[in-house]
């Protein structure tokens, strides 16, 4: 996959999502966990500032203190980080904890009603954030009456390594769920991307000449983007259609004209206008030749891109075997070398007009033999050779040979239009036609097409 992959993009933005997704809920559950942990504490609190106040004495010279000891041995333990202390009025004697060693609670000096509780936020020992409960009381007369502020506190840094730690235990379990989320988005993508991996193929088929339209076996998504290619595939065709159908109209309304000019032209010759007939026949020649290429261009126009799979044994048998009962071919030796299981995505008409265009031309030249041979060239690529025994075709000539029209010897009936002809129907279905050396010390036609 590249950077500008559609399943890369969307597996990207999905695991992004998912990061961030898990990021944030990682963040939220441990919030969660830590006000947790928080109202805990502060329960944890109130049950020690009730303990605190149920506690309270006063000794036999008549100065506050603590009957028992609270519950929780930490109050004991300097700097615990657990602390209590007691305001007997306003500016009176001080109580505390052994846990606040010499250090005092700064509380807030925000009015209190007797018996209600009022929460705080302090910096305690050592700079330590303290959450602080703090009560009014009345004294009973049973311990010489008046009024006290007493106040628990516990160190907001053991809330926070309850969330640290929850969050440490948690994050395994968030890595573990983003590997099974970031797998579902690969499984998602991959299944979300499949009818265009399917469009791919089918699109491949019609170019190949296996299929001839895309169908309707698409998700309702991709359904109409199905349809409107199998529209323009209709309106191709029709277009095809109409440019054939204009292109042998145009032809079939040259060839009456072009007969009689012919005709005219034997006439002046026959009247000893040797001159100007031989350039009436020469102008009809050449453009009866442009009629014949523009009508095999057409048919291979119509036909080209939806081949089927043609196989080439069949039409070069009967290619040879007409070339045998000709004037030209009678003579001469004719050797198959086709593989019976070599096929091509050419329609058969074309592919016909094909060898029987370089077999004619090949018989013309040769002596006493014409090769003609097929195999594969790797999966995709076809190669039909057409060899012959003749006087063979300079380097430097063989480009002209492939010209529209060419013809190297003007003794040679023909109107040099044959490998112009197959040149056309070749590029048009995406091979290519080449000229060389041929083993039997002739020419070799080499024609690469599309393997079926």
């Amino acid at each position: 996959m590249t950077r500008g992959s559609l399943r890369m993009r969307l597996l990207a933005a999905g695991a992004a999502s998912i990061l961030i997704a898990l990021a944030l809920a990682g963040l939220g559950l441990t919030l969660l966990f830590e006000r947790h942990v928080e109202r805990r504490v502060i329960a944890e609190l109130e049950l020690n500032l009730r303990q605190l106040i149920g506690h309270l004495g006063r000794d036999q010279g008549g100065a506050l203190r603590l009957e028992r000891p609270l519950a929780d041995p930490r109050f004991e333990q300097p700097l615990s980080g657990l602390y209590w202390q007691i305001v007997e009025g306003p500016g009176g004697p001080v109580l505390r904890s052994r846990s606040l060693w010499d250090e005092a609670v700064d509380l807030p000096a925000d009015p209190l009603r007797t018996g209600e509780v009022h929460r705080h936020a302090v910096t305690g020992p050592g700079g330590a954030a303290l959450l602080v409960l703090e009560r009014h009381v009345a004294l009973p007369q049973s311990l010489g009456g008046g009024t006290v502020r007493a106040a628990v506190a516990a160190d907001r840094a053991e809330i926070h390594a309850a969330g640290r730690a929850f969050a440490g235990e948690l994050a395994p379990s968030l890595a573990l769920l983003a590997s099974v989320l970031l797998a579902a988005a690969w499984v998602q993508v991959s299944v979300g991307l499949r009818p265009l991996d399917t469009i791919r193929r089918r699109l491949a088929a019609i170019r190949g000449g296996t299929a001839a339209r895309m169908g309707t076996a698409f998700p309702d998504e991709v359904r109409p983007l199905a349809a409107e290619v199998d529209s323009l595939l209709d309106g191709q065709d029709a277009s095809l259609e109409r440019a054939r159908a204009h292109a042998a109209d145009l032809a079939h309304g040259l060839k009456t004209p072009l007969t009689v000019l012919a005709e005219d032209a034997r006439e002046l010759q026959s009247r000893g206008e040797a001159n100007v007939a031989y350039e009436i026949a020469t102008l009809v020649d050449g453009m009866r030749r442009h009629v014949e290429r523009e009508l095999a261009r057409a048919r291979a126009g119509v036909r080209a891109g939806r081949g089927a799979q043609q196989p080439v044994a069949p039409v070069a048998a009967r290619v040879v075997d007409v070339m045998r009962r000709t004037p030209k071919g009678r003579p001469l030796r004719w050797q198959l070398d086709v593989l019976p299981d070599l096929s091509v995505r050419v329609d058969a008409q074309d592919l016909a007009e094909m060898l029987g265009n370089l077999v004619e031309n090949a018989a013309k030249w040769a002596h006493t033999r014409v090769r003609l041979a097929g195999s594969p060239d790797g999966e995709a690529t076809a190669v039909v050779l057409v060899e012959d025994d003749g006087p063979g075709v300079p380097e430097h000539e063989r480009a002209a040979v492939l010209a529209r029209g060419s013809r190297l010897d003007e003794g040679k009936p023909g109107a040099g239009l044959g490998l112009a002809i197959v040149g056309d129907l070749v590029e048009a279905y995406g091979g290519t036609l080449s000229l060389g050396p041929s083993t039997l010390g002739g020419l070799k036609v080499e024609l690469r097409l599309p393997a079926g």
